[in-house]
């Protein structure tokens, strides 16, 4: 018989494995290297960050500078120069959905008339069916366990589906915008769909998108066998996406979507990899954290004791309980200081919710860890700044709330997302006019090549036999 030498796993992980404390010696970099004008993160000494560019897509301010000092403020978010909450007041107000106006506003500049909506509308219940045979063939055919990574999969996927894909002329840019900003919930609405029936043994339904209503109606009806939904849980979802849609161009995968953008890159290329940024657990994977770490609270403390809840969150921020990280997840933001803008419409209007789904002794925990959490932190670390719940603390409740399960959470966050980093790559392409390049200090040490008989053996490896295929 003859032997045939093939990937064994077993090799593998021994080479890895035996590797791997030689690897982290390698890699390491001491602190002292840092010193200087490197900011790490690109951050400021001060916290701030190190400003690249200029944008008018949208604006994220949670302190003011005066003398040389941030001076806290309660956080604002604007889109093209309005408040997010004038936005999502006024559509609570008149009792309609937002989060297409938020699309057009981002992409076109300036809010619609009503047969500019109307237009939009029209053409956002083509974008929403996916191309032909699209579900079947890029969906179905490779499942994923994680949706988020079969939604940049699916981005990508799109490209072929193009007819001039590398286009970069604003009519092109703003169609292939419009496209995904309508693609998105279907993709994410089938590929989880997909996956609980490969993954978790339950019947695949797929819905098609209906014409004449709104994206957070639409994900309902196409993620819910039954395709049952209320009206105050669509305009629940319609006023995440809102919150969820921009949030300047400093954001981790703005900035991704924006650095390939300066390449010049093609659009799909640009989006997938905004997709595979927000995946991160430090940056939209946080919801999911926070849940993660909730549950831990909810089995560990009591709710009505705030002893208790101390007791635990001490534990938790010295490593000895839950995922061992030493944090608090959805406390604190990069920029916001007394508030989240997004946190607090959230505790203002999920609360009725909480109420009507059992979930309100939830809400008001989450409410506790936020008060008794952040003073914690800030005597940690010994650092009296203001600080805030952000959007995470919440989010992911709210969706738990909206029967939304957590493997979407990150992708419904992509869904709103989609529009802010379209508006930020046009905005890029037209405006940067230069290709993004930072720079790396090297410190490595200079040496000569030496010939492979000299060289000194570092890790003996333990040889493991081929057997023949189908053994």
């Amino acid at each position: 018989m003859t032997i045939t030498p093939r990937t064994d796993t077993g090799v593998l992980e021994n080479y890895t494995g035996s590797l791997s404390q030689h690897i982290k010696n390698e890699y390491r970099i001491p602190e002292e290297n840092y010193r200087g004008d490197i900011k790490r993160g690109l951050r400021n000494s001060d916290g701030t960050g190190v400003a690249i560019g200029v944008t008018r897509v949208g604006s994220v301010q949670g302190y003011m500078i005066e003398d040389g000092f941030r001076i806290p403020v309660p956080g604002q978010l604007y889109y093209r120069g309005i408040e997010l909450n004038e936005i999502v007041e006024a559509h609570r107000k008149a009792g309609t959905f937002g989060f297409e106006e938020v699309a057009y506003l981002l992409l076109m500049g300036y809010l619609p008339s009503r047969s500019e909506m109307d237009h939009f509308n029209q053409i956002m219940n083509d974008a929403r069916r996916l191309p032909s045979g699209f579900t079947e063939d890029m969906i179905m055919k490779s499942p994923s366990k994680n949706i988020m990574n079969k939604l940049g999969r699916s981005v990508l996927s799109l490209y072929s589906y193009d007819d001039d894909p590398d286009n970069t002329s604003i009519g092109n840019m703003l169609l292939q915008s419009v496209k995904l900003i309508g693609a998105f919930p279907s993709i994410v609405a089938n590929a989880y769909s997909v996956k609980r029936h490969y993954f978790d043994g339950d019947s695949l339904h797929i819905h098609f998108p209906e014409e004449n209503l709104s994206t957070a109606e639409n994900f309902l009806r196409m993620i819910r066998p039954n395709k049952m939904y209320t009206e105050e849980e669509a305009h629940l979802l319609d006023m995440m996406l809102m919150v969820h849609a921009e949030h300047g161009g400093g954001n981790n995968s703005t900035f991704t979507c924006r650095v390939l953008s300066s390449s010049g890159t093609d659009t799909y290329s640009a989006i997938a990899g905004a997709v595979g940024s927000l995946k991160g657990p430090l940056h939209g994977g946080a919801n999911a954290k926070v849940m993660e770490m909730f549950h831990y609270i909810k089995e560990n403390v009591d709710p009505h004791d705030d002893a208790s809840i101390k007791d635990y969150l001490a534990k938790l921020l010295r490593k000895e309980a839950g995922d061992k990280s030493g944090k608090l997840y959805g406390l604190g933001h990069a920029v916001y200081t007394i508030s989240d803008p997004r946190a607090v419409l959230l505790k203002k209007y999920a609360m009725h919710m909480a109420e009507l789904k059992g979930y309100d002794e939830d809400f008001r925990l989450l409410q506790k860890v936020e008060e008794l959490g952040i003073p914690m932190i800030q005597e940690q670390h010994r650092n009296d700044t203001p600080m805030c719940a952000n959007v995470d603390m919440y989010s992911g409740l709210v969706y738990t709330m909206l029967g939304i399960p957590e493997d979407v959470f990150t992708p419904l966050f992509a869904t709103a997302r989609i529009a802010g980093w379209c508006a930020h790559r046009i905005e890029e392409v037209l405006t940067g006019k230069r290709i993004m390049r930072p720079a790396y200090r090297a410190v490595v040490k200079r040496v000569h090549y030496e010939p492979v008989e000299e060289r000194q053996t570092r890790i003996e490896f333990k040889k493991k036999e081929l057997v023949p295929l189908g053994m």
